[in-house]
């Protein structure tokens, strides 16, 4: 099964992306694991990278999708899930050409539709242990009550009024997608609304 993930900030892709994974024995390729998997093994694309984050640079289709091709080439190309990529147009079209011509074009896109209030909401309580780097949400998983105050970071960009112009960017740049995806017949669209068991049996509904 080859599958990507799709939705907004705070719609639960990595949260279902880790369920789907266990369950269905794929390869979960997120695209932050990807980064820093390909700048830590210093691949000639993984250090282009670098040289760009390190800049305080946007990196570019190119470099994205080069490092996206080494995660799923290192996948096996068969049993994998994308979550985060591809982003963009020009990432989808790559996406498209790339596993043509491995052979490995049979793909499902799985979109989570969930209200923009609501993920506000949710990214708004999300909570992250400065020193491990796991992450918290103080009504759905509260951290543990031992844990000192301040270690938990509440994130600039997990601040309401910057979760809407996230979610702003990613009507403008990533929701078109939606498009692509459904004119190639891949899109399936499940509601995101709910437990997270509930919203995986609705994922594997439509999968199975």
């Amino acid at each position: 099964m080859r599958l990507v993930l799709f939705g907004p900030p705070g719609a639960g892709k990595g949260t279902q992306a880790k369920y789907l994974a266990t369950h269905y024995t794929l390869a979960h390729l997120s695209t932050g694991d990807m980064f820093r998997a390909a700048i830590k093994e210093g691949t000639p694309v993984g250090k282009e990278a670098k040289s760009y984050m390190d800049a305080g640079k946007l990196v570019p289709d190119s470099v994205v999708c080069g490092i996206a091709g080494e995660g799923i080439e290192n996948a096996g190309l068969n049993q994998f899930i994308l979550d985060g990529f591809p982003r963009t147009i020009p990432q989808a079209e790559w996406l498209d050409d790339f596993l043509t011509r491995h052979n490995a074009d049979d793909y499902v896109v799985v979109s989570l539709k969930v209200d923009v209030e609501l993920i506000v909401e949710r990214l708004s309580n999300r909570r992250m242990n400065k020193e491990t780097g796991e992450i918290y949400h103080l009504v759905y998983n509260p951290p543990p009550a031992d844990l000192p105050t301040q270690v938990l970071l509440h994130r600039s960009d997990d601040q309401p009024e910057a979760i809407r112009e996230r979610l702003a960017v990613y009507e403008a740049d990533t929701a078109p997608l939606e498009a692509y995806f459904r004119g190639k017949n891949r899109l399936k669209e499940v509601d995101g609304v709910g437990e997270i068991e509930e919203i995986f049996e609705r994922i594997k509904a439509v999968l199975d």
